[in-house]
């Protein structure tokens, strides 16, 4: 079975405190966007078989959230068959897009059909819940707003039907320490809710709070902020930790010279 995780962007994105789990209590509305890896999922007989293609995938085997689904399975259904699993990645590692996750959603559900399990969505996000902050949502990969750790989701309704995407990866990498260090948590003075509905306040309103953390240290990334906007962009942000930026737009743009090296994807929503 062949299927096409796919990414995610973030629309704002709160620090609201830190948990005494070690996490952090967040508010965002995450949506799909339209690139993807590719992944396949076909039954073996004696073992598990794994492969990659496309972007360099680091660890080993074990490591990989795909492989860590099929297990995560496979201790509650110890009688279903051993998976071969091929996957190209063309998503960009570490850069708020939640491939990875995406991955790991997409095998839990290729799986669940594939093996008859009948597992509803609810027992889906349970699984992926548990392999990690984000994987929750790409199992109704519908848009959400996400509390707690990110597991947490509350639909909403939003119409980006029209909205032109160009998002930008500059290859920069920003860990998870690093993009945590300068965020003071906080409860936003404003209802992310109340934000989304005017499209009009996006721009002044709609914040991702590791922009400030990240942006002085990394100018670059601040710069492909500034020039989505001054193409026309209605609303442009830093996608979860970094270092992706995403601009919104009303009508596709003029073809902006980005540097080269730099990721660029861009399609309609």
């Amino acid at each position: 079975m062949l299927v096409f995780p796919n990414a995610k962007i973030n629309l704002g994105l709160h620090i609201i405190s830190k948990r005494h789990d070690g996490f952090h209590e967040i508010e965002t509305c995450m949506i799909p966007i339209p690139l993807t890896d590719a992944l396949e999922i076909i039954p073996s007989k004696n073992q598990i078989g794994w492969d990659s293609s496309g972007l360099d995938i680091p660890g080993s085997a074990e490591d990989n959230l795909v492989v860590k689904a099929f297990n995560l399975l496979k201790n509650d259904f110890p009688n279903i068959p051993f998976p071969n699993i091929h996957l190209h990645k063309h998503i960009p590692l570490g850069a708020g897009l939640g491939g990875g996750s995406a991955d790991a959603a997409f095998a839990l559900k290729v799986m669940n059909d594939l093996f008859n399990l009948h597992l509803d969505s609810y027992f889906l996000e349970e699984y992926a819940s548990k392999l990690g902050s984000d994987c929750a949502f790409f199992i109704e990969n519908l848009p959400k707003i996400a509390r707690g750790r990110g597991e947490i989701l509350e639909p909403i309704d939003l119409d980006l039907e029209d909205a032109y995407l160009v998002l930008v990866n500059p290859g920069i990498h920003i860990g998870t320490k690093e993009a945590y260090a300068g965020v003071i948590p906080a409860k936003p003075k404003v209802d992310l809710k109340e934000i989304l509905t005017d499209k009009a306040r996006w721009k002044n309103e709609l914040v991702n709070d590791f922009e400030a953390s990240i942006f002085p240290s990394h100018p670059e990334i601040s710069q492909i902020k500034e020039s989505l906007y001054s193409q026309g962009a209605f609303y442009s942000a830093m996608s979860g930790s970094g270092s992706s930026v995403f601009g919104l737009f009303s009508q596709k743009p003029n073809r902006i010279d980005w540097p080269k090296g730099y990721f660029v994807f861009e399609d309609w929503l």
